[in-house]
């Protein structure tokens, strides 16, 4: 299950924020905003951005950039204590009823990932083949993953780069127009501009982008392992127990230590209950 992110589109508008309170600030009036505001200069940066993504990779990679772009606004709902429990709910099961029964066990699981690895055990396939299938799965999302990120990457390195063409082009221009001495400053701070939205965009948005798309593939591969570690164990038949604190191992501190004070306060209710 997936929702929307929002710590990206409030990074974001923060960042922007921040930049417009300080040229104003600093300014003195709204005013001085504007001069910061320069169409030419913005279509330099992501238009040159844009063509240099053409060049650098294939129209199947190119055709890929909405959707990493809007996965950087979607947050994986991802439960370890859920999956935790998941699975020592599978293993009861298949202890008391047999590996078959797990079918309609599974039916209202959503993770494909999950079932897959559930209905192969199910299929009586061998631990270390399961292992080697997932493993595959894994390896495959993670190369995808790469390739799409690396669009936004490439966009992070080649921002800055075109901010200082746009520059060169306005000093050149300014260069060769040096008959009115007024004009320079106003032209050399134009010429300016497309640096600074160059250094904006790749800082504030497609490297930030970038890296928040690298941790989110790193939490799914984590999670992934999990899972099969779970179906590796419903597999194999182990005690349920055991399974459970064997996944219990991949939560942090904090979730072990909540556990286990809910589990205590649980034991003093059933005592209770007894007295």
């Amino acid at each position: 299950m997936k929702k929307t992110d929002i710590l990206t589109p409030i990074g974001i508008t923060l960042g922007f924020i921040m930049i417009s309170f300080g040229i104003i600030m600093n300014s003195g009036s709204f005013t001085g905003f504007i001069a910061f505001v320069d169409i030419s200069s913005v279509v330099i940066v992501l238009g040159g951005v844009m063509a240099a993504i053409l060049i650098n990779f294939n129209v199947n990679q190119v055709k890929l950039t909405g959707r990493v772009l809007k996965e950087s606004f979607n947050q994986n709902q991802y439960n370890l204590e859920d999956l935790i429990e998941l699975f020592e709910r599978l293993s009861e099961r298949a202890r008391r009823e047999g590996l078959l029964a797990l079918e309609n066990e599974i039916e209202n699981v959503e993770d494909s990932f999950i079932k897959k690895g559930v209905l192969l055990a199910i299929d009586g396939i061998e631990p270390e083949v399961i292992q080697d299938i997932m493993t595959a799965e894994i390896t495959a999302m993670e190369d995808r993953h790469s390739k799409g990120r690396q669009i936004i990457e490439k966009a992070g390195e080649y921002a800055p780069a075109w901010g200082m063409i746009g520059t060169l082009i306005g000093l050149v221009l300014m260069l060769n127009d040096l008959n009115d001495p007024s004009t320079l400053g106003p032209q050399m701070a134009l010429a300016l501009l497309t640096t600074l939205y160059g250094s904006v965009m790749a800082n504030l948005v497609f490297l930030p982008m970038a890296s928040k798309l690298e941790s989110k593939t790193d939490e799914e591969v984590f999670m992934k392992q999990i899972v099969i570690e779970g179906v590796i164990g419903v597999q194999s038949g182990q005690n349920p127990r055991i399974l459970k604190e064997k996944l219990s191992a991949f939560l942090s501190d904090d979730m072990r230590n909540r556990r286990a004070v809910e589990g205590n306060g649980a034991m003093e209710g059933v005592a209770n209950e007894a007295s």
